[in-house]
């Protein structure tokens, strides 16, 4: 059931609120009811996966029970932990790696093996990374006793169970125990409905958009068609923001959908084509996903403490991880080791420019680190979206063209954005502007790409986040008022937010009839 379809919007969350508001003076009925909406939630799609998901709970709680039980030795302790592991990354490794094992023993080696067609739960990634940070923190004693019931709402609850964030057990549990009878229903519904509204709008009016562009560009590309490079680049940013706004229009959505509930969800996304370097790329973008690489793989692998060499190593092994664990495919391998790399030179200049004792932290230099980095990890994506490497490299050929015919196609690009941007005559008839079209139909009904790109691209980088936003109302945990800090900030939700937002939402709803998931339920 996607957030962004009519039976959530108008039969799910309303009943859902509506008993939620019966019953949230009893904060026993209130978790209860939760967890049987958030399982109702998951079973939507195929309900035969709610046994494996109720299966991996019971397990995982008989698991932390042990854990926080105080009765056990270190290596009994150990020894529990390393079998929760164990458990759950082999549920995941089964039916998210088995048919990508099989079938490189079969490229490899040939050994003619049946490629097993596994269908992936939805949001198995997410949920295995969240119940062995668990199980660590149980090891380590950072977990009390905890109800089954807790827990359950902790790994289900449903704003955050499909794709995240990956929350941390001490920052979700308390939330859930500590409820108050008098919290106030109307300001958490206002605030919470409000910035869902601005998810929404993100996914299905700016990402969904940009999914025109891209998607026939990529299915050119597979179809062994060639792009010129004024198509290649417009398709290649096109993804970049289709997946930039898909991501944070979800983020902002399950934050949105947790505060309606009194939850305060923790931060995911804050403006990360806002950076200044890859190193803060990973503070902005996927945020919880960073620390959980960060606390559980990065630094039990030595961190930054045994010299450089050691850090470079350490940083491309968890990258090739993190590109691993978003699927199961050597263009994810890629495009982990591409920002392993890209992290490792930004630790090495930053060395240098501390060794050197040069301030480039704003002015000129910050907007040229701003550009360089959107620039890299834009190129990056193009291994990240494509469905192969020869398609990646196919792509990337058509974004640097070289050759005696180099000259020619480079003017052409030039004329063609040129007449984008200063010919509003042509607006309706892009087709003609193309000297290698993507498919008939699609440049001869949307507007040229390039000048709805620089739109976006414009609200992008000069205008404030979600968070920034509705700072005001403490949106997310986990950032801090320097973080927060903006004179566009929301002073309270009176009628003008609310005819705005109104405005988004019908715009929005007109667009649902689209069916268009979220990028990130793939993972």
């Amino acid at each position: 059931m996607l957030f962004n379809s009519y039976v959530f919007i108008f039969v799910f969350l309303p009943a859902v609120l509506a008993v939620y508001a019966l019953v949230r003076r009893h904060p026993p009925w209130t978790i209860a009811w939760l967890v049987l909406a958030s399982l109702f939630y998951y079973a939507w799609w195929k309900p035969q996966f709610l046994i494996l998901l109720l299966v991996s709970i019971s397990v995982n709680a008989l698991f932390g029970k042990a854990l926080c039980s105080g009765g056990l030795s270190r290596p009994v302790s150990r020894a529990v932990l390393t079998a929760g592991i164990v458990f759950n990354l082999g549920l995941l490794g089964y039916f998210k790696y088995a048919g990508f094992f099989v079938e490189n023993l079969n490229t490899w080696f040939g050994a003619g093996l049946i490629v097993p067609q596994i269908i992936l739960p939805i949001g198995i990634s997410f949920i295995t990374f969240q119940k062995i940070a668990f199980l660590v923190d149980a090891h380590k004693g950072a977990v009390r006793n905890f109800s089954l019931q807790n827990y359950a709402l902790f790994v289900t609850f449903f704003p955050q169970l499909i794709a995240g964030p990956i929350v941390h057990h001490a920052e979700m549990i308390p939330q859930f125990v500590n409820r108050r009878a008098d919290d106030p229903l109307a300001s958490d519904l206002a605030v919470g409905l409000s910035i869902f509204i601005v998810g929404l709008f993100k996914k299905v009016v700016v990402a969904d958009t940009c999914a025109i562009y891209a998607d026939a560009g990529y299915a050119t590309i597979k179809a062994g068609h060639a792009l010129d490079p004024a198509s290649a680049w417009i398709v290649v940013l096109a993804y970049s923001f289709q997946l930039y706004y898909d991501f944070s229009g979800y983020s902002d959505m399950a934050v949105g959908l947790g505060r309606i509930f009194g939850i305060r969800l923790p931060v995911n996304f804050h403006s990360p084509y806002k950076a200044s370097g890859v190193i803060d790329f990973w503070r902005r973008w996927h945020m919880t996903l960073s620390r959980f690489l960060r606390d559980y793989l990065y630094i039990p692998l030595g961190g930054n403490r045994h010299g450089a060499p050691r850090r470079y190593l350490s940083l491309g092994a968890v990258m090739l991880l993190g590109g691993l664990w978003h699927g199961a495919n050597w263009t994810f391998v890629l495009w982990g080791a591409l920002h392993g790399a890209l992290l490792a030179v930004n630790h090495a200049w930053t060395r240098l420019r501390a060794y050197m004792n040069l301030g480039l932290e704003a002015g000129p230099a910050r907007t040229a680190g701003i550009l360089l980095t959107f620039i890299a990890v834009t190129l990056a994506w193009v291994p990240f979206r494509a469905e192969s490497l020869d398609d990646a490299g196919r792509m990337l050929a058509a974004l640097f063209p070289a050759g005696p015919d180099a000259p020619a196609i480079w003017a052409s690009f030039r004329n063609c954005l040129r007449a984008q941007f200063t010919d509003p005559a042509t607006w309706f008839r892009a087709r003609e502007l193309w000297p290698v079209v993507l498919p008939p139909d699609f440049l001869a009904t949307y507007r040229p790409g390039g000048l709805v790109l620089a739109i976006i691209a414009a609200a992008t980088f000069l205008m404030p986040n979600s968070n920034q936003l509705f700072a005001k109302f403490d949106p997310v945990l986990g950032l801090s008022a320097a973080q927060l800090r903006t004179r566009a900030s929301l002073k309270q939700l009176d009628w003008k937010a609310a005819f705005v937002l109104s405005g988004m939402f019908v715009f929005s709803v007109l667009q649902l009839s689209r069916v268009s998931p979220f990028l990130y339920f793939q993972f």
